[in-house]
């Protein structure tokens, strides 16, 4: 799933991409095309009392608005590409206080300072901590950019799905 690079240099390298990314700043707003990007640490549970600190960069964008992003550096991939997983907003907000999940990505509390995060894929699992208060700040500027339950679906999407279900 992951793979742990020891480099320091690879990781100066990521932290580094992830703080050239523009972010949201309060007093200006969201980016011109209306996403919100916001650093953040990620401890990956490498061992039962190993955990290494990398870089990411979460995402969430009006173009998307039922969606949240998690982009990981190069440095954690099997195959040394950047690398993003992609699930609910909604699914967030409920792993915050509770646990969630379903398919390949589940979220649960892990007492009040901190969120585990479990990525499964065809290679197999990751496990990732993350700073409660920085997904819950993450998550409250996402509402502002697109307030919770006014997700809308583009008209276009809702024709395509209601086709491929039968119902047109």
């Amino acid at each position: 799933m992951f793979r742990f690079t020891r480099s320091e240099r690879a990781h100066r390298r990521a932290t580094e991409a992830v703080r050239r990314l523009p972010y949201w700043d309060s007093a200006r707003g969201p980016m011109p095309d209306g996403t919100l990007r916001q650093a953040a640490g990620a401890r990956l549970i490498a061992a039962p009392n190993q955990q290494v600190l990398i870089p990411v960069a979460l995402r969430y964008g009006r173009a998307d608005p039922l969606a949240v992003h998690i982009d990981f550096p190069s440095l954690v991939s099997p195959d040394g590409k950047d690398m993003t997983w992609s699930f609910a907003r909604e699914l967030l907000a409920q792993g915050l206080y509770e646990p969630a999940g379903v398919g390949d990505v589940y979220i649960w509390p892990c007492g009040p300072a901190y969120t585990i995060m479990e990525f499964r894929g065809n290679e197999g699992r990751a496990v990732a901590k993350f700073d409660t208060p920085v997904l819950r700040r993450f998550l409250l500027r996402s509402y502002a950019l697109v307030e919770r339950g006014g997700e809308e679906v583009q008209p276009a999407l809702v024709e395509r799905l209601a086709a491929l279900l039968g119902e047109a």
